[in-house]
């Protein structure tokens, strides 16, 4: 009687238990205690993404005289002048934080990503496959639409959702 092999059986109850993980959904992201899901005075039923942006600041580095040169009455140089480096962070843009109105997470379906994938790939944004998974190419290809209209997150806003024609447009 041959037996199975036991670290072949275990193996294959491990592969058949972390298939069976991979397709269950993931579960919804709910905002750490403290922080809001929505900004203050938001429509009840609507959905938002908090949007930040980091500060830029830029590293200037300048040599500043700490004793001028001594010169004689010819003007010519005794003492040539002392210098130091000093280095300081100028912000050039403070942090900014924002709140972006977004199709709601029943919304977000496979079809509704595929369709998103689409109309981005109709305007040359997108090049990859059209998956239906909100993936980092299409989060690149979201963020570079986005940011053409002064937008610059890769959280599909709702305005851009109306604006791809994919949700209608309130009157």
């Amino acid at each position: 009687m041959i037996r199975p092999r036991p670290l072949l059986y275990v193996s294959l109850r491990l592969l058949a238990f972390l298939s069976l993980v991979a397709c269950m959904p993931a579960p919804p992201t709910v905002p750490p205690p403290g922080i809001p899901a929505a900004p203050p005075g938001a429509p009840e039923g609507t959905c938002w993404h908090r949007n930040i942006s980091p500060a830029v600041i830029e590293t200037v580095t300048e040599q500043v005289i700490v004793r001028p040169a001594e010169r004689d009455a010819a003007g010519n140089i005794l003492k040539p002048a002392t210098f130091r480096t000093v280095t300081r962070q100028d912000i050039i843009r403070p942090r900014s934080d924002s709140w972006i109105e977004t199709p709601c997470p029943e919304q977000m379906t496979p079809g509704f990503i595929a369709s998103v994938q689409r109309a981005l790939a109709a305007r040359g944004y997108y090049q990859g496959p059209i998956t239906g998974r909100m993936d980092a190419s299409t989060r690149i290809s979201l963020r570079r639409y986005q940011k053409e209209a002064g937008l610059d997150s890769s959280a599909l806003s709702l305005d851009t959702a109306r604006q791809l024609g994919l949700i209608a447009v309130i009157q």
